[in-house]
């Protein structure tokens, strides 16, 4: 009898284990990036000129496959040169990212649908996606200007193909009822590797939708996802920012936290990047991984209050804390994949935005990540 029994005990051991490596290996399936090891830090101080402009506002940035070049977007608001977006080499042939291994190589203005070079004060542009032959470009617009946010197509060269269709439900009524927030609407672009979807998302929430990120709540924002070849909005999802960095004080000026970028691993996968900043913490910069396999769609609800514990938002897994690089960090705001390495890991850029002042710098950070197939 005993024997049986520790028959049956081991048996079922076997099984317990075998489950719980099946459980296990699926865990790790559900997720793309199984490593993340940092390569190096490039500083352009404030200031540094490039073909008669100023490096700087450093956005968002994409990269080129075929060319082998980053495009950069600048936020310059047409204020010190036209919107433009710059050109760069990143040479990562020893998987090591150092300064005299970039190179500024171009600079582009962005045109109007006259042709002609954006009037000043009259976009914010944040974002930027490339396509294979041209550039999405996301602007937040100006909310206390009447100005509103938008989403262009570019050819390289900065001339204007298209506009995207914004669903009215993200656009300012001029009452500070509804739609974005001022300096918190697209700061973010990326198309999904196949180029079948274009996202953006909201830095903050929608006023109609909740608050702003405080010491102990995050924002409930909009990931908001296009269809890339018609260019029609199709689908929105919930995603919840990190509150505000403990220690932080809600009321100062300069408090803010929010979503600053997306990168498209797979369809459903992304990468996001979340900024914060005040006076008390300095700057805190976190990378998650992001699932919308399970997120439910909310194109169709005009607002989220009081329905938040209703929805499932965007599955976050939290990839790199920043502060654990023990470096100075700016105003991070943009990321890219890069090309493959040496060891078969993707390049990672990060790039920031100096806010064209002196006591800022714009950085360039570069990583190596390992990814694996989900599906």
């Amino acid at each position: 009898m005993r024997k049986i029994v520790k028959a049956t005990i081991f048996i079922l051991c076997v099984s317990l284990a075998a489950v719980a490596a099946i459980l296990l290996n699926l865990s790790v399936r559900s997720f793309a990036v199984t490593k993340i090891d940092f390569t190096g830090r490039a500083v352009f101080p404030t200031g540094t000129q490039f073909q008669e402009t100023e490096i700087g506002g450093i956005s968002g940035i994409t990269y080129d496959a075929e060319r082998q070049v980053y495009y950069a977007i600048s936020d310059d608001r047409s204020s010190k040169s036209p919107a433009r977006f710059y050109t760069l080499k990143i040479d990562l042939n020893s998987d090591q990212l150092a300064k005299e291994k970039i190179a500024f190589t171009g600079v582009t203005t962005l045109l109007d649908e006259n042709g002609k070079s954006f009037p000043e004060l009259s976009l914010d542009p944040e974002g930027i996606a490339f396509t294979g032959n041209s550039l999405f470009v996301a602007s937040e617009g100006d909310v206390d200007r009447q100005i509103p946010p938008f989403i262009k197509e570019f050819t390289l060269a900065g001339k204007q193909l298209k506009t995207l269709s914004i669903p009215e439900i993200f656009l300012p009524d001029g009452k500070n009822n509804k739609g974005v927030r001022n300096n918190l609407a697209f700061e973010n672009l990326t198309l999904t590797p196949d180029r079948k979807y274009l996202f953006t998302a909201t830095e903050t929430a929608l006023i109609q939708d909740g608050t702003v990120p405080t010491l102990t709540t995050g924002s409930p924002c909009r990931i908001l996802r296009y269809d890339a070849a018609s260019g029609n909005p199709e689908a929105s999802f919930l995603y919840i920012t990190e509150p505000l960095p403990a220690g932080a004080d809600p009321a100062g000026r300069l408090t803010g936290s929010g979503l600053v970028d997306l990168l498209a691993i797979e369809d459903n996968r992304l990468l996001s990047l979340e900024r914060g900043f005040s006076l008390e913490t300095g700057t805190t910069v976190k990378l998650f991984e992001i699932s919308l396999v399970k997120a439910d769609r909310i194109e169709t609800l005009a607002s989220l209050k009081n329905r938040l514990t209703d929805i499932s938002p965007a599955q976050k897994r939290l990839l790199l804390d920043l502060e654990t690089l023990k470096i100075p960090l700016d105003n991070i705001e943009g990321l890219t994949f890069g090309p493959e390495l040496g060891d078969g890991s993707k390049a990672l850029i990060l790039v920031s935005d100096n806010n064209f002042s002196r006591l800022q710098e714009t950085q360039i950070l570069g990583f190596r990540v390992k990814i694996q197939q989900t599906s």
